[in-house]
């Protein structure tokens, strides 16, 4: 497996494909880092569409779409699943059809490649999210196996305590004291 894209580099350029919406004719759109740029961002990776624990995480985040959105953050999931199987997904799986954020496809693997974040084995996307800041640095990056789910109230809590650029003890929470 490559080295996994870390801390401190710049998120890499990206072009593809994405699944916004299930309107006729407004299905698809191509998203890239003009997307993202001058803002917040939170990518995260699922290995397949049509498994069982990624529809769990994708609504999750749905569900806290509008937290993204307070804190300025722009929400982007994605799997090397191409978008006419994200579309098929979305429109058969019912906790999929409400998505308020763009799927992207990267299913020439460009960008998971270069985030160096497929299997060994199974060349899939491992469960992975990464924050990235306004100037398009990566600030965090977490990484589970193919088998567990990731908390997306702990990616909020991240959020929140980079958005506030100063030094935030363990288990901090917005509204708590800093230590800057």
């Amino acid at each position: 497996m490559s080295r996994i894209l870390s801390i401190g580099a710049a998120f890499p350029e990206f072009s593809a494909p994405a699944v916004v919406s299930l309107d006729a004719g407004k299905e698809f759109s191509v998203l890239s880092n003009k997307d993202i740029k001058g803002k917040w961002a939170v990518v995260f990776f699922w290995p397949l569409d049509f498994t069982f624990v990624c529809p769990t995480e994708i609504a999750e985040f749905n569900k806290h779409f509008g937290d993204f959105q307070d804190r300025d953050a722009v929400l982007i999931g994605a799997s090397t699943d191409s978008q006419y199987v994200h579309l098929a997904w979305r429109q058969h799986h019912a906790d999929l059809k409400g998505l308020k954020f763009p799927m992207l496809a990267d299913h020439k693997k460009d960008l998971s490649e270069a985030l160096g974040i497929l299997h060994p084995v199974d060349k899939v996307p491992l469960r992975v999210t990464y924050i990235v800041d306004p100037e398009g640095i990566v600030r965090h990056v977490s990484v589970n196996d193919l088998n567990v789910g990731r908390n997306v109230n702990e990616v909020l809590r991240v959020l929140d305590a980079l958005q506030t650029d100063e030094l935030c003890p363990c288990n901090w929470e917005k509204g708590q004291a800093t230590l800057g």
